[in-house]
């Protein structure tokens, strides 16, 4: 007699059960050079049994039906059949004689044996995955009550290796969980597209995936990032099994808030679906119709010139008339952008006086250091009190010297007391250089604003207008904007200096010096071209996540 000798590990995966065949392939080659049975060929394969269908198993089958051998050597006969179908038919192959013995290290079956005893076998074993399936099941519906989604490590995320089983969690994959986070940031400007920030997080940031079994360390996939996107894990959320309705709050740490979540649904179309937009334009989603109230669309036309045949492209603007009929027209993108100019203007100052109010804001904050630093030392004296007394408090419960209506009376004094002197120690702390910082900020998006919506891309001009002001209403051709107050004061009382093009400094006088003598001309009228070669400040009224340059 010819034989077979098949051996099977339940996992396609490479790095569990790794020598799982091989040992079960050495004992086969021992029993059959023990009891003298010749191989003449042998089966391996990675593959569970608990459902019919395994590739190598049914090639093994159609060989011995053509009677290229007439046993099978195996560990077990758990190894050949977990499942109803396969196990029927190795007893069927054997009742006929079709397998003439299945062997293995413990017995031997033959076609007279009494059926019996493999029936319960084989039935042991469909039994035991039964049993696997429905404790797996309770395990992991256990872990995700806990607050622990049971699944493979999303991105941003990694395994708890060194935890006990039953026990482990999910930890934030250090500098992947940061540039994904700062990815969400980005996107939730409205400025930047999907696609935009996925090649930010790719190619700027150097976002690679974790190196895994010869695998990984390849940028983020456009679907991988889509699927990250309207995922409610990364807010901290989870549907456990998917489909169920079962949501589980995790106790992993949160990637973004639930609110920033939603917000990013609306930015990608539809709720839950990625749908990446194929026409980029760089002030839909921001102004809404002074007629109807919808909100602004744009799209691209072109004409053909009959003359040479040549296409002119023209961008426009309209109302998406969704909630009724509206009698508003288009405007072509360049009437737009000369709107925004010209809002842009009434904000505009000198450079020079960009520079010499710079340096008065530093002078005078020196001044105020003094100041600053002893109201500080009084707010810490005082939260050190009210820590002194909290304790006392704590002590006389415990002597039981008051009662617990008068305990929690004074505790919860003494504790919004607490909450609000350290805001305001914190508030001092960072006050001196918030209150400089944002004010240079303010002077500088005035100075140089114009040349950066002139000489940007569309990032640009849309960080330019979101920054500019709020509430944009486009009505009869006209765009109304509100300007954040910092540069609704600037237009006020900075227009006459704008429109004159002068310096505030005499000529021959240092920044900072006296105010007298004679008015000299700014750099623009001495035909010098204004410009710094530096970063720009941003004002905190509307923050831009790109990168601007002064002229």
């Amino acid at each position: 007699m010819e034989y077979f000798l098949y051996a099977r590990k339940s996992t396609e995966s490479d790095d569990r059960q790794v020598l799982s065949n091989q040992s079960q392939i050495d004992e086969g080659k021992k029993l059959a050079q023990t009891k003298d049975l010749k191989i003449v060929e042998i089966f391996s394969e990675s593959k569970s049994a608990k459902d019919p269908g395994r590739e190598i198993f049914n090639q093994m089958i159609e060989k011995i039906k053509s009677g290229k051998a007439q046993g099978i050597i195996c560990w077990k006969l758990d190894r050949l059949a977990r499942n109803p179908v396969d196990a029927g038919l190795i007893m069927f192959l054997l009742e006929k004689g079709i397998i003439k013995e299945i062997v293995t290290p413990h017995r031997s079956y033959l076609p007279g044996d009494n059926v019996l005893l493999q029936t319960i076998e084989f039935g042991m074993a469909n039994q035991f995955i039964k049993d696997l399936k429905v404790n797996t099941k309770r395990g992991l519906m256990a872990k995700a009550k806990q607050g622990w989604i049971p699944c493979v490590s999303k991105p941003g995320y990694m395994g708890d290796g060194l935890g006990q089983k039953g026990e482990k969690k999910i930890l934030t994959d250090s500098g992947r969980f940061d540039l994904l986070k700062k990815a969400f940031s980005l996107l939730l400007t409205g400025i930047y597209s999907p696609t935009d920030v996925l090649k930010k997080l790719n190619n700027e940031w150097g976002y690679r995936t974790p190196l895994k079994k010869r695998k990984g360390g390849k940028p983020m996939a456009k679907s991988s990032f889509y699927r990250v996107l309207v995922d409610s894990f990364y807010y901290g959320k989870f549907e456990y099994p998917l489909g169920s309705g079962q949501w589980f709050d995790g106790k992993h740490e949160k990637m973004i808030t639930e609110d920033e979540f939603w917000t990013i649904q609306k930015l990608l179309g539809r709720v839950g679906k990625a749908k990446p937009k194929t026409h980029r334009f760089a002030f839909t989603g921001m102004i809404r119709c002074g007629e109807c109230g919808c909100m602004i669309t744009a799209e691209d036309k072109f004409k053909i010139n009959k003359g040479d045949g040549d296409k002119h492209f023209y961008t426009y603007y309209r109302c998406t008339k969704r909630k009724s009929p509206c009698s508003q027209k288009t405007i072509e993108v360049k009437e737009l952008e000369k709107q925004i100019d010209e809002y842009l203007q009434k904000i505009e100052i000198p450079e020079d006086f960009k520079n010499w109010a710079v340096k008065w804001l530093n002078k005078i904050n020196d001044q105020e250091a003094g100041t600053r630093e002893t109201i500080y030392k009084t707010q810490q004296s005082t939260l050190l009190d009210i820590e002194k007394q909290l304790n006392n408090l704590t002590e006389m419960k415990i002597k039981e010297q008051i009662n617990d209506d008068e305990f929690i009376k004074h505790k919860n004094r003494l504790s919004k007391e607490r909450s609000l002197l350290k805001e305001k120690l914190n508030d001092t702390e960072a006050g001196g250089d918030s209150w400089r910082e944002q004010v240079e900020k303010t002077f500088e998006f005035a100075c140089y604003a114009r040349y950066w919506f002139k000489n940007g891309d569309l990032n640009a001009k849309k960080a330019i207008l979101m920054a500019l002001g709020s509430n944009f209403i486009l009505k009869d051709r006209k765009l109304d904007i509100i300007l954040q107050k910092p540069f609704e004061i600037v237009s006020k009382g900075f227009a006459n200096i704008c429109v004159a093009q002068i310096r505030l400094e005499p000529v021959n006088y240092p920044l900072g010096g006296a105010q007298n003598g004679v008015l000299a001309p700014n750099k623009a009228q001495r035909g010098e071209r204004p410009g710094l070669n530096r970063q720009p400040l941003v004002p905190q009224t509307r923050a831009l996540p790109i990168e601007l340059r002064s002229p």
